[in-house]
């Protein structure tokens, strides 16, 4: 004999699990991505790479058309509850899937991070500095910066590292969770290196690596 719950209790008890147990996480694979727009679009200086929008799967569900008393009803009352929770919980679903990374402070570091790029690149390429696991840079080889020079390049790295820390603060202010700020760190930090070009160093963790 087969156990039948009622459509409309079933329908109750589901959408009070869901608002018990929607819970936001971080979005890893978007934070990712953004990281790789980020970094590519401060290292370009020929011009900003334009992004290339997805395209957006819209489709949705088309009801049958058969009476709901039919033997596709079952089919009909999960569509039905597949729409209830797309109206319930949007919000929960695109933060899942997306980070905004565009807000008057991302434009205006990503701006100064970009001008500034232009004299760090000749010192990643001569390893006088170096990239950190952390995110951040740091002066690797004093030796090979002029001594009149050292304290400009000092200047520099700071002013870098600087911007570096408030854009991932930024990023996690723009999308109202400031407690992703670590999270967007970290992940800045495994794409900067991912992002280091030939003759760079750069130290994973474990000590210095030329790539």
């Amino acid at each position: 004999m087969k156990l039948r719950i009622p459509f409309m209790s079933l329908l109750m008890f589901s959408l009070l699990a869901a608002c018990v147990t929607i819970n936001i996480y971080f979005p890893a694979a978007a934070a990712e991505k953004v990281a790789d727009e980020i970094i590519e679009e401060i290292q370009h200086q020929d011009g900003v790479k334009q992004k290339t929008s997805p395209e957006q799967n819209s489709q949705q569900p088309v009801a049958p058309e058969d009476d709901p008393f039919s033997e596709n009803r079952f089919d009909i009352r999960h569509s039905l509850l597949s729409h209830v929770f797309d109206l319930i919980i949007p919000a929960a679903h695109a933060k899942e899937a997306d980070l905004n990374a565009d807000s008057p402070e991302i434009r205006k570091l990503k701006n100064s991070m970009r001008a500034r790029y232009g004299q760090l690149q000749a010192m990643y390429a001569n390893g006088s500095i170096g990239i950190l696991n952390d995110g951040f840079v740091t002066v690797r080889n004093p030796g090979n910066i002029a001594l009149a020079m050292r304290n400009q390049v000092k200047q520099l790295v700071n002013a870098e590292n600087n911007d570096r820390r408030a854009l991932y603060r930024a990023i996690a202010a723009a999308n109202g969770h400031p407690e992703w700020e670590q999270q967007i760190q970290q992940t800045f930090a495994r794409r900067w290196i991912a992002k280091t070009q030939p003759g760079w160093w750069y130290n994973d963790g474990s000590g210095w690596k030329q790539r």
